[in-house]
């Protein structure tokens, strides 16, 4: 039996289920990292490329809703293959047009290239396990003609 209490654990806030629209909603860092999967690290490094600038508040960084947003995209884009330069520029497009409508050109552009990227390497990827689904048949036809 203890004879002091068990710490309780902070309990796990997902920022991402939190009213992000809230004008005034500021995330910290560690919110960010979890509610996207990523490491503080990976945030870090983001700001440090430019793709996000947080205010600080003293020695800490405060992610308004705006940082947030340009976070859901960084990620959306990396994990559609795009390059930090890519996400760059797609995320310059979003500030300088307010409707959006260069930025969502060039969002269908790189989609489209993409797509057709993509599509080559599934044909490549299935002519390559036709020819070693094949191999391995000369194979084992091999192994059971000199089986004894």
């Amino acid at each position: 039996m203890r004879d002091h209490p068990r710490p309780l654990r902070r309990p796990v806030t997902d920022a991402a289920l939190l009213d992000p629209d809230a004008p005034d909603r500021h995330f910290t860092i560690g919110e960010l990292a979890e509610a996207f999967g990523l490491t503080t690290r990976a945030i870090r490094f983001y700001e440090s490329k430019g793709l996000i600038s947080p205010p600080r508040k003293g020695r800490a960084r405060s992610y308004s809703r705006r940082e947030r947003a340009r976070l859901k995209l960084i990620t959306q884009g990396k994990n559609l293959g795009f390059s930090l330069e890519e996400i760059r520029d797609w995320l310059e497009l979003y500030d300088a047009d307010p409707n959006h409508v260069t930025q969502a050109k060039v969002l269908v552009a790189k989609v489209d290239t993409v797509i057709e990227d993509m599509a080559r390497k599934r044909a490549d990827i299935e002519r390559a396990l036709k020819d070693l689904r094949e191999i391995r048949l000369i194979a084992i036809n091999h192994l059971k003609a000199h089986a004894g």
